[in-house]
């Protein structure tokens, strides 16, 4: 599979953490040409199984993406909204939303109350209604939607809305298209909710019962002007997570991966993130522990709708994830 297409087409899906079923049915489309079985648990997440005698290895990466929901409109048909996940308030006025109906705004400020005091209830999504009634024909309280941003290629560079994480699930996809024999049990998990509480990580690591689990994901990088000092840089390879905010990573784990990446000549560095975290968080923790570790593909802007990693980053994870359900552990 053309890894850059894959992209493309799933950064451009709308699928906000609680309606991932859009981003859920074109993943179960391609995973299902490399998996023994692929199936959906009760939460929603999408679980593809290539089936062996030795360790039980879980890969996981979260499918949803960040957004809004409309919470009530106006008589004058602007519609506020909460956040889904984690959002930059004062950099959402005049970025544009589209809803899972089609239905596309642009969020609006109440100009001299947001400067005053940035925050969601100064702020407003417009679809260009004429009063509530034309507003409640297109948008309903309680809809979701996805903030828009097209996909570019910038040489080895690409920029989109979404990278945080349909790169995680391209990184798994790929990865599961290379595996013709391991002798490891391996689990692909697309999780659902992870940017609102690591939610489905959570219920399918109880499920699966793994004995080791790799979350992959994003990371901030330390390589822009002013940017927190963070020894993780842009097409520097795949980023071997040391810690976040939800997770100390198991050392046997961490040193397994070092191991590998050094044994394939696989570039490599390691995260410390100081703020945020991945589904390796809640999947740690799951019943009695499970050895947990992460790989992120280093990007930078994250939750903005011009998201930027490096080619050459993704390649090199795909090949730390093939090597590791590949090899004994």
């Amino acid at each position: 599979m053309d890894i850059i297409k894959l992209l493309k087409d799933m950064t451009q899906i709308n699928s906000v953490s609680g309606d991932e079923r859009a981003i859920r049915d074109y993943i179960k489309s391609e995973a299902k040409k490399h998996c023994d079985e692929v199936y959906t648990d009760i939460l929603g997440n999408l679980v593809a199984h290539k089936k062996g005698e030795g360790k039980k290895i879980m890969f996981a990466a979260h499918m949803d993406e960040i957004g809004v929901i409309a919470t009530s409109i106006d008589d004058n048909g602007f519609i506020n909204f909460s956040s889904v996940g984690g959002l930059n308030i004062r950099k959402l006025a005049h970025t544009r939303v589209k809803f899972a109906n089609g239905t596309e705004g642009i969020i609006g400020d109440k100009e001299k109350a947001f400067k005053e005091k940035p925050a969601l209830d100064k702020l407003y999504i417009d679809i260009g209604a004429d009063n509530k009634k034309d507003a409640e024909e297109r948008v309903s309280v309680g809809d979701t939607a996805a903030f828009c941003g097209s996909f570019t290629q910038c040489g080895d560079k690409i920029v989109s809305k979404a990278l945080d994480n349909r790169v995680g699930c391209a990184v798994l996809l790929k990865a599961m298209e290379e595996i013709k024999d391991s002798k490891n049990d391996l689990y692909f998990v697309f999780t659902v909710q992870e940017e609102v509480g690591l939610r489905g990580a959570k219920t399918a690591a109880f499920e699966i019962n793994p004995d080791i689990a790799v979350a992959v994901d994003v990371t901030d990088t330390g390589d822009t002007p002013d940017a927190p000092v963070m020894a993780v840089e842009l097409g520097k390879g795949a980023a071997v997570k040391v810690m976040d905010r939800s997770i100390m990573c198991d050392a046997d784990v961490r040193v397994k991966m070092i191991e590998t990446a050094k044994k394939n000549n696989i570039p490599y560095q390691l995260e410390i993130m100081t703020d945020g975290g991945t589904d390796a968080g809640a999947i740690h923790l799951s019943k009695a522990g499970v050895k947990t570790g992460g790989i992120s593909v280093p990007t930078r802007y994250i939750h903005s709708t011009s998201e930027m990693i490096c080619v050459k980053d993704i390649e090199n994870c795909v090949d730390l994830v093939y090597n590791l359900s590949v090899e004994l552990w």
